[in-house]
């Protein structure tokens, strides 16, 4: 019957249609608002300064055309995910954006390719990502960055298909690039900037990994599922049925859900719940506030006076409060001013979290919450929100991906019409555009 990393090698070999090259595009320009906008942060500029021949005060999305394909993969990959707004798959619980597309796009851009094999390349990357993502059990999760531990094989099988290496070379990418996983979740309980390393990281490791493929270095091709492998030493419940599940279903890049708030996805249903309240609520004083949700939810994001940009996008109770009090949350919500803010703290101060038996049981194949909100004259509303917007189930619709593209980038400083030409030029690679052509107007 093979490995598993030989199953996905022949899995990835599988048809690809104009329908999935579209949905890749709108991932491809989601990424780049999330990456024009992160470029221009604080942590950005750390890792623009370590990038060769990039300018100290240049705030851009790095290419290969100006740049080799390693230092565009490695600054590109810290840039996407900068203000957790990337792209996220529910069951496997991580991020394929900002790993996949920064390797994609960096060799697609340095090897000259077109749009399509750009695409696919993306496409194929998704995959082998959440393939191995949702095969690695909870217990991964509870100590492992999965966006860091299964990222360097999306980037690896992305690199693959644009080496056009054959099966049994992206055999050995995907087991040189497990052998470097890693990504232990303690950045998660610092204010520290480490989060960003891992992508950046993930994204190089499988590129390197398919190049040296390429070039004839071998690999485990039992990886995951070896004695000494992947599942035995990081992945105690490791579910390895879930690799290969769904040989004819549509490639994962359906599956995968937009975010349309800049907060941990692990809030964002907590949001959307916050935001059918918010009208009701509005000039009324608030004397108690429960989010019912799931209990990775409360796990990950239980901190009521958060002292960090990194922190509070990691609150439920930041995050129910900023909606509740001022609407949909912009990049502004999670600022350093909200920590400093009175009313903001007394009333994240009166939020309760609870774990909630049903959302627990739906979890991770749904995302849900409720809040309930008690006013001071004791009336009491609830609104249940069982999939966050974004997901399959309650998508986000074109043209509201397309203005978050258009919002993040104009954060960033980038003018109008070169935000229109971007758009353009993205949305347009399933016709054939050389990938390149993206890097003549990417701020």
């Amino acid at each position: 019957m093979g490995t598993l990393t030989e199953g996905i090698a022949a899995l990835l070999r599988r048809p690809i249609t104009d329908a999935d090259r579209d949905r890749a595009a709108l991932h491809l320009l989601d990424w780049i608002g999330c990456a024009v906008a992160g470029a221009a942060s604080e942590t950005g500029a750390v890792f623009r300064r370590q990038v060769a021949r990039q300018p100290a005060g240049a705030a851009r999305v790095i290419l290969g055309a100006a740049h080799t394909a390693r230092d565009a993969a490695f600054a590109n990959g810290a840039f996407g995910n900068v203000l957790e707004m990337d792209d996220v798959h529910r069951e496997a619980i991580l991020h394929p954006g900002p790993v996949v597309i920064p390797a994609a796009l960096a060799l697609a851009v340095e090897r000259g390719a077109d749009g399509p094999a750009l695409l696919d390349a993306i496409i194929r990357g998704y995959d082998a990502e959440i393939r191995i993502g949702r095969a690695m059990g909870h217990a991964h999760y509870r100590q492992f960055h999965p966006t860091a531990s299964c990222g360097p094989f999306g980037a690896a099988a992305a690199a693959a298909s644009l080496l056009d290496l054959d099966e049994a070379r992206t055999v050995w990418a995907l087991g040189n690039a497990g052998t470097q996983t890693g990504g232990v979740w303690q950045c998660r309980a610092e204010p520290v900037m480490t989060k960003q390393l891992h992508t950046a990281r993930a994204a190089v490791m499988g590129l390197e990994a398919a190049l040296l493929a390429a070039d004839g270095l071998t690999g485990p091709r039992e990886i995951l599922e070896g004695a000494l492998g992947i599942f035995a030493g990081m992945a105690p419940d490791a579910k390895p049925d879930r690799v290969l599940a769904g040989p004819d279903a549509p490639w994962l890049v359906h599956e995968t859900s937009f975010k349309p708030w800049p907060a941990c996805r692990h809030c964002h249903a907590t949001i959307d719940a916050a935001l059918v309240l918010r009208d009701w609520v509005a000039g009324r004083e608030i004397a108690a506030v429960e989010v019912a949700t799931y209990a990775d939810a409360v796990a990950f994001c239980d901190r009521a006076q958060p002292e960090s940009v990194i922190q509070s996008k990691f609150s439920l109770q930041h995050a129910v409060a900023v909606t509740l009090r001022d609407g949909p949350p912009p990049l502004e919500a999670f600022a350093p001013a909200c920590f400093t803010d009175a009313g903001l703290a007394a009333l994240r101060d009166r939020v309760t979290l609870v774990r909630d038996a049903g959302f627990t049981a739906a979890y991770p194949a749904r995302y849900g919450s409720a809040v309930t909100v008690t006013l001071a004259d004791g009336e009491t509303r609830r609104a249940d929100i069982p999939d966050a917007l974004g997901d399959p189930e309650n998508p986000l619709p074109v043209a509201d991906i397309i203005d978050k593209a258009r919002r993040l980038m104009r954060s960033a400083g980038v003018a109008d019409d070169v935000i229109e030409r971007v758009i353009a030029t993205t949305l347009a690679l399933p016709g054939g555009a050389p990938a390149a052509t993206l890097d003549t107007i990417l701020p």
